[in-house]
């Protein structure tokens, strides 16, 4: 077999660095791509990012509002593939769609399936203090990233990591693990899908702005997990003294040990951090955002808080 005839479908960030690969290993007829939005505080329409790389490759977009019409289904049926690609797309495909690529279509997803099926998967695996995640290459079927496995790739989660570091990476393992899938079906190879066990089944929710709101009555682990996960976005909120602050950077101290102060109180503040009592342990709050401010070290909140400072 010849180079594969792709059709490749994604809207975000994520699926930019597959959709190159595609590019590389294949010949990408068409982009499918959600339609454009209003974005920013204009309001302005706004193309997609995998948009903006297909136009800049001089691939035609496709940006139909549903694959469940039989006109949309007709036209992806015209573009006559031999495989879909699908990374972070955002639209339902139906069986019909599933059923006309000659080999079915491919989904890139950001966990180690079955674990984390669902919208979520990266920052849930850093809530949950998960020690690995990865990425699978999946054949998809009618479930919710239930289909079998082709190729997956593990990588640690590193302390420091971020819903922000882990994407990117796990992002460019994705687009690794994908050109190895398709370069293998253009050398003739058929990829051994392995069925996913439903032991060890979980899902990994949209996140919701709702969850970002720090409760320190909860130990000081799970929340310096949630400062991590929610990086760069939602972004974890808590109330330092009275005052609605976005939290960037925070680390557990005494995570084993009950703090000496009430649930959500100051017991240190000094150039080295703001230290929070919690449920369990304490909380050091390292980097912050005041409203309509700029992210500062807790040494700079401090300065325009004096009289938080405890040493």
């Amino acid at each position: 077999m010849q180079r594969p005839k792709l059709v490749f479908a994604g809207t975000p960030d994520f699926a930019v660095p597959g959709l190159r690969a595609c590019i590389e290993a294949g010949d990408v007829v068409a982009v499918y791509t959600q339609p454009d939005r209003p974005a920013g505080r204009g309001r302005k329409l706004t193309l997609s990012l995998v948009k903006q790389a297909a136009v800049a490759a001089g691939i035609p977009v496709e940006q139909p509002e549903s694959l469940k019409s039989p006109a949309a289904q007709q036209r992806l049926r015209d573009c006559a593939p031999d495989l879909m690609v699908v990374i972070a797309y955002g639209l339902i495909l139906p069986r019909k769609v599933l059923a006309i690529p000659r080999l079915g279509c491919w989904n890139v997803h950001a966990s180690l399936l079955p674990r984390w099926r669902g919208a979520a998967p990266i920052q849930r695996a850093i809530l949950a203090g998960d020690a690995e995640t990865g990425v699978c290459l999946m054949q998809m079927d009618a479930g919710l990233d239930t289909g079998p496995v082709l190729l997956s790739k593990s990588t640690p989660i590193g302390a420091d990591d971020t819903g922000g570091t882990l994407h990117d990476r796990l992002a460019e393992i994705g687009a690794r693990i994908l050109g190895e899938g398709l370069r293998r079906v253009a050398a003739g190879e058929e990829l051994s899908a392995k069925s996913q066990s439903e032991a060890g089944t979980t899902y990994a929710h949209k996140l919701d702005k709702a969850e970002a709101r720090l409760d320190f009555s909860r130990p000081a682990t799970e929340l310096e997990r949630q400062v991590r996960a929610f990086d760069p976005w939602p972004v974890a909120e808590a109330e330092v003294a009275g005052e609605r602050v976005r939290v960037w950077k925070a680390r557990v101290l005494n995570a084993g040990l009950c703090g000496s102060g009430q649930p959500g109180e100051i017991i240190g503040a000094s150039r080295h951090g703001i230290d929070i009592a919690c449920g369990v342990g304490v909380l050091r709050i390292l980097k912050l955002q005041r409203p309509g401010g700029r992210v500062i070290d807790a040494a700079d909140y401090l300065n325009a808080r004096a009289g938080l400072r405890t040493e």
